[in-house]
């Protein structure tokens, strides 16, 4: 029972990770404030900014033209006056910045700023204000805007208030957890492969038959547990040091190369848990390391780790390839808290049984059981696969591999999945199957529930749940839902009774909105109709592999209340960065980076950058007429009334402004 118990949180776990919604955008920079008494009734704030690994922050000088400078108001009270203005107390540091062509300030990893205050007959009070400040990493910038308020003891350190900056450590801290959990999953998962598993007593057995002392075998496999922590953790570090940066996730997610390669290496690697062949390291490799365990204590455990980690590569490296994938995403300490949670699940089981040694008696012995397991994670893999041509169909426009093509595809795998754990199907390594107990059972039940709830997608359900997974609503051949909604009248704001657009759209042959919605593909064809039809204009960044972009649309566009903004309220234009598209030599430029934009994506990009000082994607700006925001842009966030009221605040603002629009 045990076995199958651990074969049920595999898949539970396995359909957790697949489901999982990424975490939210991190504010890069932690803002800190100390008061001190200077002399008098004056005081002196210290504004401090603790800045993560590879990210800087503007000084509060910039050329015009640049990025925003780091800015701080004051909220104008009777009961203190500002003395002087605010000072920089660190250097920054000065460099020439290809994408803006200027000669910029900028401070990395710490910032202090100083604001002398005098109280104005008054002994305490509370002084407030507003920080807008710019974070960048590499060509990828953050705009952000904090709330502050600072009491002046003299002695204390204060940190930010207000509902913005809560916000913020919470979606900081989130994301770190998130990718901690994300991790440390995975990790539990990687100890239940036939490479790992039965390593687990015979490591144990090493720890406690080759010393004398009860006290230094606990010592050692303390050791042990540690160096596994240490070599994945100093992975993670590499990667956030030197490996990847922002734009190496852009590349990533689109680009054919490493999609084809990631697809091959799934395939590969379900191809031999399935018992095709086996993956094996050089056995050079793997017994130059075992030859330095015979040297026993502190370097004997640390050569006993590693070759564990080397042994264990054959079927831990596609788990630890999707960890370290999904943890650079976001960069700084992300990798590294990746590796460390993976790391930790690795290691725990070792070192707790070392230390508790009759624990061992409760694992479950290994057996045909772990062949299963693998076996399992050979559907997963397979199934993943197909998310790298996904990635490419779409970014090319090859139109291969539609929703429901892919989508049968899953029904098939998972299908299969099912009769496999029934036992109607077997492989090379698998073990004669007698009767199937309740927790396989289970398992199978849990398959076919998957592949009935996948069924409606092939006439156009938006299966919300694992939409992030899924190719975008357009690609699917017959969409159903989609025909149906288009058959109901939908009431819509028409100009001399014409359609809603003002003329055909470019690109609209490869390019698509969802929901049978009408938009444009360019900006200035958009920016032209939204004047002529007197509207608002809506621009959504979006990528061709964003999952975030997807989950928006299916899980916030598909609200009723939205779509009727969005269809009768504003002119839309989507805005691809990752379009490939190469346009006519006279639609080229040169950008401030000094880099010719010759692509829909590079120029869509850099309008984002040049424009709105960010890189990321989902991304939504409401417009006027004279290209003005309308409400605060907004990115990826699944709160749907939110958004419905940031769609009416644009549509109000604009109401405001319509006089004076051209």
């Amino acid at each position: 029972m045990k076995k199958y118990l651990l074969l049920f949180f595999v898949t539970i776990l396995l359909i957790a990770n697949s489901t999982s919604i990424s975490a939210q955008i991190e504010d890069p920079v932690t803002w800190g404030f100390k008061a001190k008494k200077i002399e008098g009734k004056k005081y002196e704030i210290v504004i401090n900014a603790s800045i993560e690994q590879g990210w800087h922050l503007y000084s509060t000088s910039l050329p015009e033209g640049g990025p925003i400078a780091t800015t701080f108001t004051f909220k104008q009270s009777p009961d203190f006056k500002l003395v002087g203005k605010v000072k920089e107390i660190s250097i920054p540091i000065k460099e020439h910045d290809e994408i803006f062509n200027l000669d910029l300030s900028f401070f990395s990893k710490e910032a202090t700023f100083s604001q002398v205050v005098e109280l104005i007959d008054i002994e305490t009070t509370n002084v407030e204000g507003n920080i807008e400040y710019q974070a960048c990493f590499s060509d990828k910038c953050i705009y952000l805007e904090k709330d502050f308020s600072v009491k002046l003891t003299g002695n204390e350190s204060q940190k930010l208030e207000g509902q913005q900056q809560k916000a913020s450590e919470k979606n900081e801290s989130s994301s770190l957890w998130y990718i901690f959990f994300y991790a440390l999953g995975w990790g539990l998962l990687g100890l239940l492969t036939p490479c790992v598993y039965p390593m687990i007593p015979m490591t144990v057995s090493f720890f406690l038959n080759n010393e004398s002392s009860r006290l230094k075998s606990i010592i050692n496999a303390l050791v042990f547990g540690l160096s596994i922590i240490a070599i994945y953790t100093s992975i993670g570090l590499l990667v956030s040091l030197f490996g990847l940066s922002p734009n190496f996730a852009t590349v990533l997610t689109s680009h054919w190369i490493p999609n084809i390669i990631f697809f091959l290496l799934f395939i590969a690697f379900a191809a031999s848990f399935f018992g095709l062949f086996e993956i094996t390291l050089p056995s050079s490799l793997t017994t130059k390391t075992d030859s330095k365990v015979e040297k026993g204590g502190f370097i004997g455990s640390f050569f006993m780790a590693l070759t564990l980690i080397l042994v264990s590569l054959s079927c831990v490296g596609p788990i630890l390839g999707n960890v370290l994938i999904e943890a650079s995403r976001g960069l700084g300490l992300r990798p590294i808290i990746g590796m460390l949670g993976f790391s930790i699940a690795f290691a725990l089981p070792f070192t707790i049984f070392a230390i508790f040694p009759s624990l061992l008696k409760g694992l479950p012995k290994s057996g045909g059981w772990l062949n299963s397991v693998k076996v399992v994670l050979a559907f997963f893999m397979l199934a993943f696969s197909l998310k790298f041509l996904m990635i490419i169909d779409d970014t090319y426009h090859f139109g291969l591999l539609g929703r429901d093509v892919y989508i049968a595809i899953w029904i098939s795998i998972f299908s299969l999945m099912g009769f496999y754990l029934l036992g109607k199907i077997k492989f090379k390594h698998d073990s004669e199957l007698k009767h199937v107990g309740v927790f396989r059972l289970l398992l199978a039940t849990a398959s076919f529930a998957f592949v009935v709830y996948l069924i409606p997608g092939m006439i156009g359900a938006p299966l919300k749940s694992i939409s992030g997974l899924l190719p975008p609503q357009a690609s699917h051949s017959f969409d159903l839902m989609t025909m149906i909604s288009k058959s109901k009248p939908v009431p819509s704001v028409k100009v001399d009774d014409r359609s809603p657009l003002c003329e055909a759209p470019k690109y609209a042959d490869i390019l698509h909105l969802p929901y049978g919605l009408e938009g444009y593909f360019n900006y200035n064809q958009a920016l032209a109709c939204a004047r002529t039809q007197k509207k608002p204009l809506f621009i959504d960044f979006v990528g061709h592999s964003c999952s975030n972009c997807k989950e928006m649309e299916s899980k916030v566009w598909s609200d009723p209340r939205v779509l009727e903004k969005l269809r009768n309220d504003y002119i839309i234009v989507a805005l691809y960065i990752d379009e490939r598209l190469e346009l006519p030599e006279s639609e080229w430029y040169t950008a401030k980076d000094g880099k010719t934009k010759k692509t829909i994506g590079k120029q869509n990009a850099d309008m984002q950058i040049s424009r709105f000082n960010i890189n990321g994607q989902p991304y939504y700006v409401l417009l006027d007429g004279n290209e003005k925001t309308l409400a605060e842009p907004r990115g990826y966030n699944l709160d749907v009334d939110a958004y419905i009221k940031f769609l009416d605040n644009g549509i109000e603002e604009y109401k405001k402004r319509r006089n004076t629009l051209q």
